[in-house]
């Protein structure tokens, strides 16, 4: 099993740990539910190091990944940040992932723990330009919540604040244990500081507090955890897990690769639209435009309206026949009531449309409805 430069951390705190798409990544330190308030109400940090990092540069970048991307990068500033779907021929979600204009030329495309390895291949067989997976040289923490950017200020010279939403920059963090520690020196041509830790820090999240995602050397990672821990416990952080992580990322109706898709489903189903631009070509699209036509299951949003908890598989039923299938449910601590993620046949998808889904043998009312559940954060 794979282990994040982060693990001897997750160990001494004493974080429960689990198998997550081959990584050994920790689930939760106290509770889900502490964790899960310590970032809608302060902060909290999680290691996000099983996630991919691939740099893709040099001469037809830009228009490489513009076709295979079904959000557009063209003339995308450098410093900026998308999301986007990569689509197979079918139209089907390969992968969800994330994309920043690092520097002139240079992009950094960020796909999933599971996926990097069929997305990197996707990549290269289909663009001419350089595609480089410096996946294990880079570690990366996402420090989330209304307090994260002040913790994150006491640790840099640079302008934090001043950071917008979805882009990304260079800063250098002040953290004891780890001078000079520059980010990905043998990838990138950018000058390493002489002392500090230089990091590539974006303005984004999965769980949609305000929020930054933190990129160093891996052999820096423990100092700047523990830096950021120390500096913010005056604003009542916490070390984070998975569980927290799915729980905050639900209540905002974001997708998790493998379970809200796996490979049978389409941009047109799944949202966010978006991140769906037909002004440009990208593979996949023709089958989309196909698919629009025609009447498909849609992923919706399913509050419930009596009690109840709804998980993964759950069936969905309209009038007494199935409709479909729950892949993602949960308690919202925020609500106060089960919500859920689910695919429904045509006809079942309007916001406010009454639906059961059927928890231990018992059907529990439930309507439709538009995530995110708990509205803009």
């Amino acid at each position: 099993m794979n282990r994040t430069p982060l693990h001897p951390a997750h160990v001494a705190l004493g974080a429960r740990l689990v198998d997550f798409a081959g990584w050994e990544m920790p689930i939760q330190y106290t509770t889900i539910l502490e964790e899960h308030r310590a970032v809608r109400e302060a902060a909290g940090l999680f290691d996000v190091s099983h996630m991919g990092d691939l740099i893709v540069r040099g001469p037809g970048a830009e228009d490489g990944l513009r076709s295979l991307m079904t959000n557009d990068i063209k003339g995308l500033p450098e410093g900026k940040g998308i999301y986007s779907h990569l689509l197979d021929d079918q139209g089907h979600i390969i992968d969800d992932t994330m994309t920043f204009h690092m520097l002139p030329g240079t992009f950094l495309h960020i796909p999933n723990a599971a996926t990097t390895p069929s997305v990197r291949r996707w990549i290269e067989e289909r663009i001419s330009a350089e595609v480089i997976d410096v996946s294990e040289q880079v570690a990366a923490l996402a420090l989330q919540g209304p307090r994260s950017a002040a913790i994150l200020q006491h640790l840099t010279g640079s302008d934090v604040q001043g950071l917008k939403r979805m882009h990304g920059n260079f800063m250098t963090l002040n953290v004891d244990g780890a001078d000079g520690k520059a980010f990905l020196p043998d990838v990138l041509d950018i000058d390493a500081p002489s002392e500090g830790v230089q990091a590539y820090v974006t303005r984004s999240g999965y769980t949609g507090e305000d929020g930054f995602e933190i990129l160093v050397d891996p052999s820096a990672a423990v100092a700047v955890w523990d830096a950021i821990l120390s500096e913010g416990e005056r604003y009542g952080i916490r070390p984070c897990g998975l569980g927290a992580r799915d729980l905050l990322r639900l209540e905002m109706g974001f997708l998790l690769s493998g379970t809200d898709f796996d490979g049978t489903q389409s941009t047109l189903q799944t949202g966010p639209r978006w991140a769906l631009k037909w002004e440009h070509d990208f593979i996949g699209k023709e089958a989309l435009l196909e698919q629009r036509e025609r009447p498909c299951p849609k992923l919706v949003g399913l509050e419930l309206l009596e009690k109840g908890i709804p998980r993964h598989g759950h069936i969905v039923r309209a009038n007494g026949k199935d409709v479909g299938k729950v892949t993602s449910g949960s308690m919202s601590p925020l609500l106060g009531k089960g919500i859920a993620l689910a695919y429904v046949g045509p006809g079942c998808s309007s916001p406010g449309q009454e639906l059961e889904v059927i928890i231990r043998d018992r059907p529990v009312r439930a309507k439709v409805v538009m995530p995110p559940f708990i509205g803009k954060r």
